[in-house]
C-alpha cells in the first residue's frame, strides 16, 4: 500500500450511468486518479452507496468523477464522503545472490538509476578490498582508492531486468571519491540511512506502504569540494583517537576545528529541534573554545511530545523545552556549551533577538511547526544575511532546504501553507453555513473559549467591578451570558446540575438552533435571482434528536458538564454507565431565548440584538445570585492534556455539528492536529530530515561554494521518493534606466551620518548615488513621504531628520543597540513585479556599531 486512503466531502450524485459525483469545492479532486477503488459513507438519500464493493471511478476533466451506474438507486440527498480503497499487493524479492548480479534499485530517472548501479559495483569492490586487506581504504590514500577501482572493473558486469548484461561504462571518478572517504563515519549519514531502515521495519510489521524494492544508495559525495585542490590529505585525515575520527577521515581536522569554532541559532526545539541538536552535538557544532549552541522555544513539555521528542523524558513534562533539550543536548557532548532562550521569536521580541544577538550568530537552523514561524524566521535571515537550514515533515513526508546569502533564492513559504494556516473564517460560515470539517472544529474552539473561559472573565469582572449589564460590551456578551446561564438560572451546586446544564445546551446547539434557523431560511428558500438559499457551499442542515445511546451525544454531554463543573470549582465525574442511567431520568430542557440568525456578516455586525430593559434585568438577577459567591475558573485550553475533557468536548461538538451539516468527521487525532494548527510529524521522518540537514550544514560551514554543491531535498518514506536537486539562484532584477541590478539578497545603505541627514538629504542622495526618484518611502505599514502629498505636508517632512520623522509618524524612537532602521521604497520607474532592495539606513555610532552585512558592497553586480 502507499499512502493513506484520500477522503473527500460530497456536493452531489447524480442518477443515471454513468452516475457522476461532484466533490464539495474545498474538495483537493486532483488527488483522485483513474481507475482508484472508492467506498462511500454517510449519504442521505442514494443509501445504496454506503459501504457498497469498491468500484472503480472515472476523473473528468471538470473534476467530476463517474462512478458507475446509479440509475436505480434512490434520489440523492444530502451529506457523505467518498473515500479511496487501496489494494493490497504481494511483494517478492530475489535472493541476494542473484539480487547483487540484477539489482533492482530505487531510482527517480535514468541518470539516477545508473549512478545507483556505479555505486553497487563500487560496494561491491569495498567489501573484495576488505576482504583482501582486512581493512578498508586508508582515509584518502590514492593508492588504495586505485585498487578500489581496479577491483570494480574486473567485477562481472551486472545484468539488466531480463537477465543480459548491462552494456555501460563504469563511472571511476564516482568509484574513487567513495574508495578516498569510505573509512569515514558522518552521524548525518547514519540519521538519513537508519530513518529509511527504521520505516522499513515498520511497514514489514505493519503491511503498510510499499517496501523498498529492493537496493537503495543514497550519497552525498556533494558534500566534498567540487575543486580537487580544496580536497583534504592523509595527513589532515589521519585518526586523533577522539569521537570525531569518523568525520576527520572524510573531512580533514582543520574542518572539524572550522565546525567547532560556529555558533548556530536553533529555532523551536519540538521533534526537528530535537533531531538537530542531537546531531549538532554529535558533529561537534560549536563544541570549540568560541563556538556554542542557542535553542529558542517558548514552549513548555507536554507528555503527548514524549513519543517523539526524544530529548525529553517523563520527569520533564511541564518545565521548558528549550531549558530541558539544552541540558540533554551538554550531555550528549560535554565541550558544546548550549544556550536556551524561552522567548519566541517574532515580531514582539526584536528587542531580544536584535542586532547585537544575530552579529553573533554565524547560522540559523529553522524546525518549526508553523509556515508563519518559517516566514518570518527567514525573514531575518534574509534581513541579517545568515544561512538558513530548515526542515519540515509531514506523516511519512518531509523536507530539508538550504538557502544561502547571494547564492540561493531566499525561502519562500508555500503559498497554500500560508493561506490555509493564516485562513479567518467568516463569522456566519461557522456559526451558520459550515462547509469543511476545518469549519466545524472552529466552531467548537469556539464555543469552548466563549462557554468556558471568556463568560467566566465577562462574570468575575461583572462581580468584581459591580459594573451595569447595559454597559458590556455588545449584545454578543449578552448573548453568550445567557448561554453560559441556561438552563439553570441559578449557580450549579451539584454534579446533577451540571450535566441539565450540558443536556440544555446540547439541545440549544444540535436541535433548537438548528430549528430556528431553518424557520428563517426554509428548505425550500429562493433568493431574489432565482437561485437556492441552500446551495452551493452553503449545506441545508438537519435537527439532531438526543439519544445517549449514541456515544457522540454521551461524550458531549460527559464533556461539558465536567467543564462546567471545572469553571464552577464542583468534582465532575467519569462514569459514563452512571450518566446514561441520569439522562434516562432527566426530562429534555424547554427551548431558551436564542440569538437572531443572519444570512452574512453585514447583517451580523449591522445587528443590535434586542436586549429589552425586562430580559436586562433578569439577568442581571440572575448575574447577582452567581457574583455572590466564589469567582469562577476561566479554562485554558489545552489540547495535549487527555484528561482534562478540553479536546473531547471540541471533538464530540465538532462531530456533531458536522451531522448536522452533512459533513464527513475526523477522528481525534486529526482534529488535534487541525486544532492546533499543527504538522504532524513522525520519528522515522524527523531523523531524515535532520540527517539531510546535517549533509548540507557541512557545505555551510566549508567555506565558499557555488550553487552546484548545495541540495534542495524531499523525501516520502511511504512511497520510496527520495528526491534531491540544486536550489535556484536568486532572481536578478534591473530597471532599464539603472545601471547596477539586484536580488533578494541586496539592500541600499546609508549612514545616518554626522549630524544625521534630513529627509529631504537622505532623498537627494538616493538620486545622487543610486539614480532613484523616491514616490514613496515606508518604515513598516507607517507611510513617512509620498510624492503625492500637498507641498506643504511634503516640506514639513522633509524638513525632519530621519529619526524624528520616524519617531513623529510612529511614535517609537530606534531601540537601545538598533544599528539599522529598515525602510521601504517606491519609486519613478518601477514596474508591477519591481521590489526595490530594502533600504538599510545606519544609524550613528552612539546608537549602533557596524551594520549587518557591512563587509558587503552595497549593491554587489552578479558574477
Amino acid at each position: 500500500m502507499e499512502a493513506d486512503p484520500l477522503t473527500a466531502a460530497i456536493q452531489h450524485i447524480s442518477q443515471g450511468s454513468p452516475g457522476i459525483l461532484t466533490l464539495r469545492k474545498e474538495a483537493d479532486a486532483h488527488y483522485f486518479r483513474d481507475g482508484d477503488l472508492v467506498t462511500f459513507s454517510g449519504i442521505e438519500g442514494m443509501v445504496e452507496l454506503n459501504g457498497c464493493d469498491p468500484r472503480p471511478i472515472h476523473v473528468q476533466e471538470d473534476g467530476t468523477l463517474e462512478i458507475g451506474n446509479t440509475a436505480i438507486f434512490s434520489r440523492y440527498l444530502r451529506g457523505g464522503a467518498v473515500t479511496e480503497v487501496k489494494k493490497s499487493e504481494i511483494v517478492s524479492h530475489k535472493p541476494l545472490d542473484v539480487a547483487l548480479l540484477q539489482p533492482r534499485v530505487v531510482a527517480q530517472n535514468p541518470q539516477e538509476a545508473y549512478r545507483a548501479r556505479c555505486l553497487h559495483q563500487a560496494f561491491r569492490a569495498l567489501h573484495q578490498f576488505q576482504h583482501l586487506n582486512g581493512r578498508l581504504p586508508r582515509p584518502w590514500d590514492p593508492d588504495d582508492a586505485e585498487m578500489v577501482v581496479g577491483l570494480a572493473r574486473s567485477l562481472e558486469p551486472l545484468k539488466g531486468t531480463e537477465g543480459g548484461p548491462l552494456e555501460e561504462l563504469l563511472d571511476e571518478a564516482l568509484v574513487q571519491r567513495v574508495a578516498l572517504s569510505s573509512a569515514g563515519g558522518l552521524s548525518p549519514m547514519a540519521a538519513m540511512l537508519g530513518a529509511v531502515a527504521a520505516q522499513e521495519v515498520l511497514k514489514a510489521i505493519s503491511r503498510k506502504f510499499m517496501p523498498l524494492d529492493q537496493w537503495l544508495y543514497f550519497d552525498a559525495l556533494d558534500c566534498l569540494p567540487e575543486d580537487g585542490k580544496l580536497l583534504p590529505t592523509p595527513e589532515d585525515c589521519a585518526p586523533r583517537c577522539c569521537r570525531y575520527d569518523g568525520q576527520i577521515a572524510v573531512f580533514g581536522a582543520g574542518f572539524q576545528e572550522m565546525l567547532g569554532q560556529q555558533h548556530y541559532l536553533v529555532v523551536g526545539a519540538g521533534a526537528i529541534g530535537c533531531e538537530l541538536l542531537k546531531g549538532f552535538a554529535l558533529v561537534g557544532l560549536g563544541a570549540g573554545a568560541s563556538g556554542g549552541v542557542t535553542v529558542a522555544d517558548m514552549d513548555h513539555i507536554e507528555r503527548s511530545n514524549l513519543s517523539r521528542q526524544f530529548l525529553f523524558r517523563t520527569q520533564d513534562v511541564g518545565r521548558p523545552k528549550a531549558e530541558v533539550a539544552a541540558e540533554a543536548t551538554h550531555r550528549l557532548n560535554a565541550d558544546l556549551q548550549v544556550t536556551p532562550f524561552t522567548y519566541p521569536l517574532d515580531p514582539t521580541t526584536e528587542h531580544i533577538y536584535g542586532d547585537n544577538f544575530f552579529s553573533r550568530v554565524d547560522g540559523v537552523a529553522a524546525a518549526l511547526d508553523s509556515f508563519q514561524a518559517r516566514h518570518y524566521v527567514a525573514a531575518r535571515c534574509t534581513h541579517y544575511l545568515k544561512p538558513l537550514l530548515e526542515a519540515g515533515t509531514q506523516g511519512t513526508s518531509g523536507h530539508a532546504f538550504v538557502f544561502m546569502p547571494h547564492v540561493t533564492e531566499a525561502y519562500r513559504a508555500p503559498a497554500s501553507g500560508l493561506a490555509s494556516e493564516d485562513a479567518t473564517y467568516p463569522v456566519c460560515t461557522l456559526r451558520h453555513f459550515p462547509s469543511t470539517v476545518e469549519h466545524t472544529l472552529q466552531w467548537a474552539r469556539d464555543e469552548f473559549e466563549g462557554l468556558f473561559c471568556l463568560s467566566a472573565e465577562i462574570i468575575n469582572r461583572h462581580r468584581q467591578e459591580l459594573t451595569s449589564l447595559a454597559e458590556t460590551d455588545g449584545p454578543q456578551e449578552l448573548t453568550l451570558l445567557e448561554e453560559v446561564l441556561g438552563v439553570l438560572r441559578e449557580r450549579p451546586q451539584t454534579w446533577q446540575d451540571c450535566v441539565v446544564w450540558a443536556l440544555g445546551h446540547w439541545q440549544r446547539r444540535f436541535h433548537y438552533g438548528i430549528m430556528q434557523l431553518l424557520s428563517c431560511f426554509p428548505h425550500d428558500k429562493v433568493l431574489e435571482d432565482g437561485t437556492l438559499f441552500w446551495s452551493g457551499p452553503k449545506q441545508c442542515p438537519e435537527p439532531l434528536e438526543f439519544d445517549a445511546s449514541q456515544d457522540t451525544h454521551l461524550l458531549y454531554v460527559l464533556a461539558a458538564a465536567n467543564l462546567y463543573a471545572q469553571m464552577h470549582g464542583l468534582p465532575g465525574s467519569w462514569d459514563q454507565t452512571a450518566l446514561r442511567e441520569l439522562l434516562k431520568l432527566l426530562p429534555l430542557p424547554v427551548p431558551q431565548p436564542l440569538a437572531p440568525s443572519f444570512p452574512n456578516d453585514l447583517d451580523l455586525a449591522g445587528a443590535s440584538a434586542e436586549f429589552g430593559p425586562e430580559r436586562l434585568k433578569k439577568l442581571h438577577q440572575v448575574l447577582e445570585v452567581w457574583s455572590g459567591s466564589p469567582p469562577l475558573k476561566p479554562l485554558k485550553f489545552e489540547k495535549d492534556n487527555d484528561s482534562n475533557f478540553h479536546m473531547d468536548f471540541v471533538v464530540a461538538a465538532a462531530s456533531l455539528r458536522a451531522q448536522n451539516y452533512g459533513i464527513p468527521p475526523v477522528n481525534r487525532t486529526q482534529s488535534k492536529r487541525i486544532v492546533g494548527q499543527i504538522i504532524p510529524a513522525i520519528a522515522t521522518t524527523t531523523a531524515a530530515v535532520a540527517g539531510l540537514v546535517g549533509l548540507e550544514l557541512y557545505k555551510v560551514v566549508g567555506g565558499p561554494r557555488p550553487l552546484s554543491a548545495f541540495r534542495h531535498n524531499y523525501l516520502h518514506l511511504a512511497e520510496n521518493r527520495f528526491n534531491r536537486w540544486v536550489p535556484c539562484a536568486p532572481a536578478i532584477q534591473k530597471l532599464h534606466h539603472l545601471t547596477w541590478t539586484w536580488t533578494c539578497w541586496n539592500r541600499l545603505k546609508v549612514p545616518a551620518g554626522q549630524p544625521e541627514k534630513t529627509l529631504e538629504l537622505l532623498l537627494a542622495h538616493l538620486h545622487e548615488q543610486f539614480g532613484l526618484r523616491v514616490k514613496m518611502l515606508l518604515h513598516g505599514k507607517a507611510l513617512l513621504y509620498s510624492a503625492r502629498w500637498p507641498p506643504k505636508k511634503q516640506a514639513q517632512h522633509l524638513a525632519l531628520r530621519v529619526t524624528e520623522l520616524v519617531q513623529q509618524v510612529t511614535g517609537q524612537m530606534p531601540k537601545p543597540g538598533q544599528q539599522v532602521l529598515v525602510l521601504e521604497l517606491s519609486c519613478e520607474g518601477e514596474e508591477d513585479d519591481t521590489t526595490f532592495p530594502p533600504l538599510h539606513y545606519e544609524l550613528c555610532d552612539k546608537t549602533a556599531a557596524l551594520s549587518p552585512g557591512s563587509t558587503e558592497p552595497c549593491i554587489p553586480s552578479p558574477q
